[in-house]
């Protein structure tokens, strides 16, 4: 029976769904045929696998050949079949043996001699083949990345030729030796190149302790962005699971995955012209988005109230879910998008409201609306709000009288606050839900009525009672106390600088 079956992976958001490759020859006037929903990069692997068969030196079959690609309802997109369409043609035709092909998968696009090029998303395949206890054939290019999953059984292939001398027999693939992966751990910047700003430097420790959003509130030049841009270098590395999760993503990315640092928290950092889809996700084939490149890690928007109010809003439910769906009229995918939100801004539209220079000219009415930009439910969402001062000219020159602590010193603490919260509820303080504010963000009763009266005072909404008790339970784990005494609610309370002002 002239029929063959090639296992391969399709790609439908970070999973890598199981899509068989049944070729069938027989008998008829000469035609390839490709069924299943193949997209046009597919519909062409016809001209890229007939091209590659012959340049292999095999017989490309003068047949009707009908390819089906299951399940059918499954969109297939890109030439990550083109390896496994190849081998069908060649085993329905009697050219290679069929009987050992169930226990391989496939993935990989061929150019026309035959090469295998690497395809983006090897690491979900190498996941999911894993957890089928099937071995991956797979572009030589693509092995780096996909033996990140130590157990994972690994073919890599140069070109057809070696595939198929694996399969009749005649030279077997070796399997990779574990690789061990030289991770990349050190910056060329630290906190102890910005002087002064004691208060925000202590502001973006509490965040990295417990994944809270931040918004820096000041004048140009006083050291938003230096400061947010040094927050990598102060965060904990990923643990395993985490590290996959985020890699996952990176690797189906237009951006690929960069497997030195795929245990650094990631950092992104769009410019404020980007568009909704550009942040979120988006595209006819849903791609992953900035909040999805930045899960388990920190997205930062400089110049806030520069980015279109539209695309500031789709933040709003990914930023209590941790995650997003992306719905098209023929497919939906799903993302995960935990991360933390650290932003930037000017106080006024000149930017030099209430600076010592006293350039500021903008009116009450101009800095309202040039405030209403940031719509109050984002704000609400955002833990910290603190002013970034300028600092004195001869602490710019000179730096303190103490010193500027750095980063590795920093990340101690943050990494022993964070360990705390992990023993304690198994997740970082930011990610407590309300339930757990209670069981574990309790207050006596002195504690309980100056929340009271600070809701009261500025008007704060629930969430913002709940965000307060969640960063005074980051402070406390910082300051190793069990208990959130009123010093730690207190300087909770004082990073909601715009609900003062308010």
């Amino acid at each position: 029976m002239s029929l063959a079956v090639v296992y391969s992976r399709g790609r439908a958001g970070i999973t890598a769904p199981l899509v068989t490759v049944e070729v069938h020859v027989s008998n008829g006037l000469p035609a390839l045929n490709i069924v299943g929903l193949p997209e046009t990069a597919v519909k062409e692997s016809k001209d890229r696998v007939r091209g590659a068969i012959i340049n292999s030196h095999f017989e490309f079959p003068f047949q009707r050949i009908t390819i089906n690609l299951a399940p059918a309802d499954l969109p297939k997109e890109g030439g990550r079949f083109d390896l496994a369409i190849a081998l069908g043609i060649l085993a329905a035709s009697g050219q290679i043996p069929k009987g050992q092909l169930d226990q391989y998968e496939c993935i990989g696009e061929l150019s026309l001699g035959g090469q295998l090029r690497p395809i983006s998303g090897a690491l979900p395949v190498a996941i999911h083949c894993r957890d089928a206890h099937r071995q991956l054939i797979l572009p030589a290019n693509c092995t780096q990345e996909a033996s990140l999953i130590s157990d994972a059984s690994l073919l890599p292939a140069r070109n057809l030729l070696e595939v198929c001398a694996h399969l009749t027999g005649q030279t077997p693939i070796q399997s990779p030796p574990p690789t061990r992966h030289i991770e990349q751990t050190e910056f060329d910047i630290d906190f102890a190149d910005v002087h002064g700003q004691f208060h925000v430097k202590r502001a973006m420790e509490i965040a990295a302790a417990g994944a809270h959003n931040l918004l820096m509130l000041g004048p140009p030049g006083t050291g938003k962005s230096m400061l947010a841009a040094r927050l990598p270098t102060i965060l904990p590395q990923l643990n395993e699971s985490q590290a996959l999760e985020t890699a996952a993503i990176a690797s189906i990315s237009d951006h690929g995955l960069d497997v030195r640092r795929w245990r650094q928290p990631p950092f992104r950092a769009p410019h404020h012209t980007a568009s909704a889809a550009a942040l979120v996700g988006g595209g006819s084939n849903p791609k992953p988005g900035e909040i999805s490149l930045s899960h388990n890690g920190a997205l930062f928007l400089d110049e806030l109230p520069e980015f279109d109010r539209k695309v500031l809003e789709v933040l709003r439910e990914p930023l209590e879910t941790g995650h997003i769906t992306i719905s098209r009229a023929n497919r939906q995918a799903d993302f995960p998008a935990r991360f933390q939100l650290i932003a930037a801004m000017n106080p006024c539209p000149c930017g030099y409201l209430g600076d010592a220079s006293g350039r500021c000219h903008c009116s009450s009415e101009q800095v309202a609306r040039y405030r209403a930009r940031v719509s109050g439910p984002l704000l609400d969402r955002i833990d910290m709000h603190l002013d970034v001062p300028r600092v004195p000219l001869d602490v710019l020159r000179k730096g303190s009288i103490l010193g500027e602590e750095s980063s590795a010193s920093i990340r101690g603490r943050v990494i022993a606050a964070r360990e705390i919260a992990q023993q304690r509820q198994d997740k970082t303080n930011a990610q407590l839900s309300a339930k757990e504010v209670k069981q574990y963000c309790e207050l006596n009763e002195a504690g309980h009525q100056l929340l009271e009266q600070a809701l009261e005072k500025f008007g704060l909404s629930h969430r913002a009672y709940h965000r307060i008790l969640k960063l005074a339970r980051t402070i406390a784990d910082l300051a190793g106390s069990r208990a959130i005494e009123m010093v730690h609610l207190s300087e909770a309370i004082g990073y909601r600088k715009l609900d003062r002002t308010r």
